[in-house]
């Protein structure tokens, strides 16, 4: 069983992707075609460049406009956060009675991050970003950086994302991963573990 957990950030315990699918297909729209958020949302779940290159080649609009439709949502949810996923904050503080550590691994900014935890009361024991100066995922080295920094044995560590990334740069450090899927858009990854709700996490955690 595993004790302590990384965390990615948004799509894993905040609900970032309901908003930022409608937000690029809005720009879609907003040139006279159309797209089902359900393929959106497969694009996004790679990664939101990746969506925002596919969208721009196969609508011809200019990437620039998915860009600032993204930094503006960002905006908003800087004064109204996106919800928390389901069961998100119940299982960090469980983890924390159980005595292990909560650790976010995010390519959000430090100050974004951190905003995004405090307005939805969501508590971690650390965080490390790209902003900090560490490379993307799927590089490993800041789930490397954490196991170092808190002296963790990765065989007690289970990295949780929504991305193929995320895994990737987990197990890369030795951490084995599970993947928070969404049946409408599944994720292909090398994740030893695929679920479809955090709560399905708690066996793997002897949470129960």
């Amino acid at each position: 069983m595993y004790r302590h957990v990384f965390w990615d950030l948004g799509g894993t315990l905040v609900d970032t992707y309901p908003a930022l699918d409608a937000a690029l297909a809005s720009v879609v729209a907003s040139h006279g075609s159309g797209i089902e958020l359900s393929e959106v949302a497969k694009l996004t779940r790679v990664s939101t460049g990746r969506a925002i290159s596919e969208l721009a080649a196969r609508f011809a609009i200019d990437e620039a406009e998915f860009e600032e439709a993204n930094e503006t949502l960002k905006e908003v949810w800087e004064r109204n956060p996106p919800p928390s996923v389901a069961g998100a904050r119940e299982l960090l503080r469980d983890i924390t009675e159980a005595g292990g550590l909560n650790l976010v691994v995010t390519h959000r900014d430090r100050g974004s991050a951190l905003t995004l935890l405090d307005g939805l009361d969501l508590t971690v024991d650390d965080l490390i970003s790209t902003g900090d100066g560490f490379p993307r995922k799927p590089d490993p080295a800041m789930y490397v950086e954490m196991l170092h920094r808190h002296g963790l044995n990765p065989d007690e560590c289970l990295a949780v994302g929504d991305r193929p990334i995320d895994a990737i740069a987990a197990m890369a450090a030795g951490v084995a991963a599970a993947t928070l899927e969404s049946p409408e858009a599944p994720v292909d990854d090398p994740a030893e573990h695929s679920v479809t709700t955090l709560d399905e996490l708690r066996p793997l955690l002897s949470l129960g």
